[in-house]
């Protein structure tokens, strides 16, 4: 289920949450937090069942590249994983649809999408990194459709995790073999456009003095590793870059939350960063 991903997913909800203004509502803390923790469960049922899928489909080719994996390992059998992922993704639809019905629908996109990415949307060279980056770019907007109305004013904050997570999708390709570093130097410049974007609607919302104080480790925590993988594009390398990748979408998702000028939930989605690392610490990232 790669424990500490799913704390970056939930990092998603909360950013898209901030995005959406829900927090500047008046209203009784009764009326908000259900909703909130509806939303939480729903990315952790469908981001733990479309990685459980992940090693569902690839449990072939993991008996050679990931013997590590439960599934080779024997921890677990194939069937026992697949009744494992339909519970946690029709756990994050129905949670989702308690929400409201866009909430819903959106739980069931992100599923169908994660299915087709790990059947078929891994195998292709371009596809497959835009689907990955669909998945989470539908997730934060999962967190905006907590307030319906305000995905028409908001819907084109996707594309930003779209763009990353397709760069990081990119990336992982190399990490069993080995990449190239015309690809990982082609991340580079995606990470920097995702940066340069977030960085404009902080100038646009007048937040960006705040928003830099995410912005900086983040671009350091993901930078740092893929200039060593460029330099040196082995597996163990890439396979770095990857993990910290993933990882620094707190920093990301925080930096989305003070863009928008909610820049107490940015700290509070920070406080969630020792939890994914001491979790990556105990569990596989990629």
């Amino acid at each position: 289920m790669r424990p500490a991903n799913i704390v970056t997913s939930i990092a998603d909800v909360l950013a898209g949450v901030a995005i959406s203004g829900f927090f500047m509502q008046q209203g009784l803390l009764a009326d908000w937090i259900l909703p909130l923790i509806l939303l939480c469960i729903s990315t952790i049922g469908l981001y733990g069942g479309g990685v459980v899928f992940n090693d569902v489909f690839d449990a072939e080719l993991d008996k050679i590249e990931r013997p590590e994996r439960p599934i080779p390992m024997g921890i677990i059998t194939i069937k026992e994983a697949t009744l494992l992922g339909i519970i946690l993704l029709l756990m994050g639809i129905i949670t989702a649809f308690f929400v409201n019905l866009v909430s819903g629908f959106l739980a069931t996109i992100i599923a169908v999408s994660a299915i087709v990415y790990n059947k078929w949307g891994k195998h292709r060279s371009f596809l497959g990194p835009l689907n990955m980056g669909l998945c989470r770019g539908l997730n934060l907007l999962l967190g905006v459709s907590i307030l319906v109305t305000q995905l028409n004013l908001y819907w084109y904050v996707a594309i930003v995790p779209i763009i990353y997570i397709a760069s990081i999708t990119m990336i992982s390709r190399g990490e069993v073999h080995g990449g190239k570093s015309q690809s990982l130097y082609f991340a580079g410049l995606l990470y920097i456009l995702v940066i340069l974007s977030i960085l404009f609607i902080s100038f646009y919302n007048k937040s960006e003095f705040l928003t830099l104080l995410f912005l900086f480790p983040f671009a350091a925590m993901i930078f740092i590793p893929l200039v060593k993988a460029i330099r040196q594009p082995v597996g163990k390398n890439i396979g770095k870059a990857v993990k910290a990748g993933v990882i620094a979408l707190i920093f990301l998702n925080a930096s989305w939350a003070s863009a928008f000028g909610s820049t107490g939930l940015a700290f509070l989605i920070l406080l969630l960063m020792p939890l994914s690392l001491y979790l990556a610490k105990k569990f596989s990232v990629t």
